[in-house]
C-alpha cells in the first residue's frame, strides 16, 4: 500500500495508537493518544517496514528524531491527498507481545556542517 500511494504521487500516511508499549514518537505531537506520521520518502529516511515494527528517523519542528512502532500500533494507513486507505483490525488474542526497540547508538555524530560567515 505504501509503495502503491508513492507510485501514484500520493504523500503515504499512518496513524499510530501512541499508547502501545514500546512506541517512540515525540510525546508533543500526540494528540487524543494517536499520532499521524508521513512515511514519505522525502520525510521518513532510511525507512524500514518489517513485520514487527516501522522505523525512520524524520524531523519535527526542525529536531531530528528516531521513530520506531511496533507494527501492532499502527490503526492504519491513508494517503494525505485523498483521505483513502486501509484500516487495520487487531484480533486482541493474535497480538504477539511487544516488539523491543533496538538499542540505537545514542552517541550519534553531529551533522558535519559548519556555519560560514
Amino acid at each position: 500500500m505504501h509503495e502503491w500511494m508513492g507510485d501514484n504521487g500520493h504523500t503515504p500516511h499512518i496513524v499510530v495508537d501512541a499508547s502501545f508499549e514500546g512506541v517512540s514518537v515525540p510525546a508533543e505531537h500526540i494528540k487524543d493518544g494517536k499520532i499521524i506520521l508521513n512515511i514519505s520518502e522525502s520525510a521518513a529516511h532510511d525507512l524500514d517496514l518489517s513485520n514487527e515494527a516501522v522505523s525512520f528517523r524524520a524531523r519535527f519542528g526542525g529536531v531530528p528524531f528516531d521513530v520506531w512502532v511496533p507494527m501492532h500500533s499502527v490503526l492504519g494507513i491513508y494517503a494525505r491527498e485523498t483521505g483513502q486507505g486501509m484500516i487495520f483490525s487487531h484480533d486482541a488474542e493474535a497480538v504477539t507481545p511487544p516488539a523491543t526497540r533496538p538499542d540505537i547508538d545514542e552517541t550519534r555524530s553531529r551533522p558535519h556542517l559548519t556555519i560560514v560567515k
